[in-house]
């Protein structure tokens, strides 16, 4: 599947890290960027917490089904292990495959939502959060990882930014 270029998208990012509400404005300009380029459903952005062993949700396209502030504990899970700890992107393409990966897989059914992929953001060898896109079945692919690295590495200054605070 062809999906439409990054490079008019990258601008407005770039634009929203000099905005003052930050990290609201470099996230939102992540959360059009990826819609228009990628395509999502549903769109999160998760904290990595690593000394409480925790992911915080500090944004969401959903906030009714995940408001913002929703933590959840870091465990071994395989998903954990991939994303988290070693800095793998994760792909689901299938509603099986986000049934093995998520425990609130039906919630996430509910939305519509079948395939996701989930980038690691990563700085310094460390996790610092990651992007979560999340859309019908099969929509997500290799090919997709480069484009949602990219906006991944351009959501780091917002990130450093919560992970000081």
């Amino acid at each position: 599947m062809t999906r439409p270029d990054a490079t008019p998208h990258l601008a407005n990012v770039l634009a929203a890290h000099r905005g003052t509400e930050q990290p609201a404005a470099t996230f939102r300009a992540i959360d059009a960027a990826l819609a228009a380029t990628t395509g999502h459903i549903l769109f999160t952005i998760l904290i990595h917490h690593p000394v409480l062993r925790q992911s915080e949700r500090f944004y969401t396209n959903m906030p009714d089904a995940y408001p913002v502030g929703g933590r959840k504990p870091v465990t071994d899970t395989a998903w954990m292990q991939s994303v988290v700890h070693r800095g793998d992107p994760w792909i689901c393409r299938t509603r099986e495959d986000v049934a093995e990966a998520f425990f609130d897989h039906e919630l996430i059914w509910s939305l519509g939502c079948e395939s996701c992929l989930n980038m690691p953001v990563r700085w310094n060898g460390q996790t610092l959060g990651t992007l979560n896109l999340l859309h019908r079945a099969g929509w997500y692919s290799e090919s997709d990882l480069a484009t949602v690295r990219l906006f991944g590495h351009l959501a780091l200054p917002a990130m450093a930014l919560i992970s000081r605070t």
